[in-house]
């Protein structure tokens, strides 16, 4: 049994701690105001404070689990006791630091930490009603990393407890069994449980806000802040033996004290001319001594062997080009562009041209050839009949407009695409990856409308070889960098000056750095010296000037200049080269790498899964059509090729083509290989 003196001295320790948190508080209130009093009349303002004081107090809802029967040596209720629940007093000071609008800080409360609470009822064996209360006290030290993720006035908190035991006191109540009412009740038991921990390591996670209390004219700021946290059961056991253990959620409100910085504010009764102050920025100008105007270069295009349809329709999208009868005799596969829809321009969208155009192609294919055949293979996710409409409108749209036989095209339906893209088990973005699985994929045996050295009814569509004009590559361009140009300007812009004095304007800009083609700013001319103006106009509303000069030379490569681009797409999730592209490498794509040439290897995804999982994939990709060139080189005895890799992932900066269709995300995993000459 506990000694009733030793538990009104732990009570009234209790107490202490408590009134001395309270009074903190009552007298941080008078401080405040005290120091806010002599300074109203002021003109000044003061910055938020690094260093808060104060203290916290708040209610523990503490919930009880496991086991306890065993109360004492001496003591063991005849049943054991399992869940329970109670509210204790939360109260202690507190210190914190976080610099004003930054991520990080941390914080310290030390203070009365109560997890009392109350077992539920449990029976006896001799059905009588057993009761249990705690009185667990302790004296908790919990230090926090501090972190505000918007760098405002929201924050979260974790760290560790560690907490010392104050009280550890019981109250235990047997019962009357309700069937005998003349049975005399045992009387009440206080008493100590036996086998307490004298002191427990946890831990906590939780979220405040902080509410400002004080204008800007005050030193003294005040703080008020609502926060509530969380402390799981890892470590809580309250005792070395059996397995009671406790979840504490917390709710409370701090209140912080601290003394900010003066900042100097103009004394509104002089007038003083103010010189606006220009930020420092710098200004520079880059442009390369060779600025390429164009070069030639053949693009392989490889074409999908798939149709996708929009949810709930069975109409070929709108998307596809679809020609008149009338335009079939002028329809020719080396001259796509111009049958471009009105969105499309840019190499990544010649590729779309080439894919919108795949009814086309297979048409006039199959015109040009006529003992070729093909299978349409319809999937839908609303069942066969809805997979078989779909292939019937590809059908109806060959045999109307390009007058195929019928017979030389078959239908068939199945649940699911041979590579289909939704796995087996999958879970995430299921939406987009039915999306591209609602498709009519084309089969076919026949040689004349397939890649070459591939056969069967897996084999690609034969590629689409355009010939372009390539547009000058990023690193010809002149950049004008304007350091910090975000921070320091709302918008800037540039204008440049020919020594015949013609003027061009270019902008407004927002961030630091643009680009543009040389040829957009020499026009006819091979070269010239220019005076290159910044005009930046700054949040305040004032405009500055900076000058710079610079000399540009517009060059021309050699019109026999030419490189090659040719691309292998990939299933979704499939970072093995496909079989079927090995030999397209080896026969038909190494063999065009001139003597002394240069490789340049990228590989891409769509935005379907994990962004660091899809950096590695696409290098993944990359580095197999690299190993396939290298082994077909090494093959012929070559060392001479350079070879550069990378790997872009899903980046929405980089990637080749959007990811709104399912075509366009088929299209992003990808692998481009560009084959360059040696100079």
């Amino acid at each position: 049994m506990k000694n009733i003196s030793k538990i009104k001295k732990e009570s009234c320790i209790a107490r202490f701690l408590f009134s001395l948190t309270l009074k903190s508080l009552v007298i941080g209130v008078f401080i405040a105001a005290g120091f806010q009093s002599p300074l109203h009349a002021q003109e000044a303002k003061f910055t938020n404070p690094s260093w808060w004081f104060g203290a916290a107090g708040g209610a523990n809802f503490n919930f009880y689990q496991g086991t306890t029967q065993q109360l004492t040596p001496e003591i063991i209720a005849p049943a054991a006791f399992h869940d329970g629940q109670g509210i204790g007093l939360f109260a202690a000071p507190l210190i914190e630091f976080h610099r004003p609008n930054t991520r990080l800080g941390f914080m310290l409360q030390a203070g009365y930490d109560s997890r009392r609470g109350k077992f539920d009822q449990v029976k006896s064996p001799c059905n009588c009603p057993e009761d249990l209360n705690t009185d667990l006290d302790y004296i908790t030290i919990e230090p926090s990393l501090r972190f505000a993720p918007f760098k405002s006035n929201f924050y979260l908190y974790a760290g560790p407890r560690l907490a010392f035991n104050l009280n550890n006191s019981f109250t235990y109540q047997k019962g009357i069994n309700p069937e005998i009412p003349d049975q005399v009740a045992d009387p009440e038991v206080n008493g100590e449980f036996s086998n307490t921990n004298k002191s427990v390591i946890s831990m906590q996670v939780g979220a405040g806000y902080d509410i400002s209390l004080s204008p800007e004219t005050k030193q003294t700021k005040v703080v008020l802040s609502p926060f509530v946290s969380f402390h799981p059961y890892f470590g809580q056991n309250p005792r070395s033996t059996e397995s009671w253990n406790m979840t504490t959620v917390r709710a409370g409100v701090a209140l912080k004290f601290g003394r900010g910085h003066q900042v100097a504010v103009p004394v509104k009764q002089e007038v003083v001319a103010i010189v606006p102050v220009i930020p420092p920025v710098r200004f520079t100008v880059t442009s390369p001594k060779n600025i390429p105007a164009e070069r030639k270069v053949k693009e392989t295009f490889p074409v999908l062997n798939y149709v996708f349809f929009n949810i709930g329709s069975t109409e070929i999208p709108s998307r596809y080009v679809l020609l008149k009868k009338e335009q079939v005799k002028d329809f020719k596969e080396e001259q796509l562009e111009e049958f471009a829809t009105p969105t499309q321009s840019g190499r990544s969208n010649r590729q779309m041209i080439a894919y919108y155009n795949v009814l086309n192609i297979l048409g006039d294919r199959m015109g040009r050839n006529s003992s070729s055949t093909i299978t349409l293979v319809g999937t839908s996710e609303l069942g066969s009949q809805d997979g078989k409409l779909m292939a019937e409108s590809v059908k109806q749209y060959l045999v109307d407009v390009f007058g195929i036989n019928a017979s030389r095209i078959k239908i068939e339906v199945r649940n699911k695409p041979k590579l289909p893209s939704e796995q087996p088990g999958g879970t995430l973005e299921l939406a987009l990856l039915r999306e591209e699985d609602r498709r009519v994929t084309i089969e076919s045996t026949s040689p004349a409308l397939l890649m070459e050295y591939q056969s069967g009814p897996d084999a690609r569509l034969k590629p689409v070889e355009i010939l372009t004009v390539q547009e000058a590559p990023l690193d010809s361009y002149v950049t004008f960098n304007v350091a910090e140009g975000n921070k320091d300007f709302s918008s800037w812009s540039v204008e440049t000056k020919d020594k015949k004095g013609q003027v061009q304007n270019f902008g407004p800009y927002t961030q630091d750095e643009v680009s543009l083609p040389g040829k957009l700013i020499l026009g006819n001319e091979t070269e010239g010296d220019y005076k290159v103006t910044l005009i930046g106009n700054t949040h305040s509303g004032m405009q500055m000037k900076r000058d710079t000069t610079v000399h540009m030379k517009l060059w021309t490569p050699p019109a026999n200049e030419e490189g090659m681009r040719f691309s292998v797409i990939y299933e979704f999730n499939d970072s093995k080269a496909i079989t079927i592209y090995e030999k397209y490498l080896t026969e038909i794509v190494t063999p065009k790498i001139p003597v002394g040439g240069s490789v340049k290897i990228h590989g891409y995804t769509d935005i379907i899964g994990d962004e660091a999982n899809n950096r590695n994939l696409s290098l993944a990709r990359a580095n197999d059509v690299r190993r396939i060139i290298e082994n077909g080189l090494s093959k012929s005895g070559r060392t001479d090729v350079k070879f550069e890799v990378d790997g872009f992932g899903e980046d929405q900066k980089l990637s080749q083509f959007e990811n709104e269709f399912p075509e366009e995300r088929f299209y992003n995993r990808t692998v481009i290989i560009d084959i360059l000459p040696k100079n």
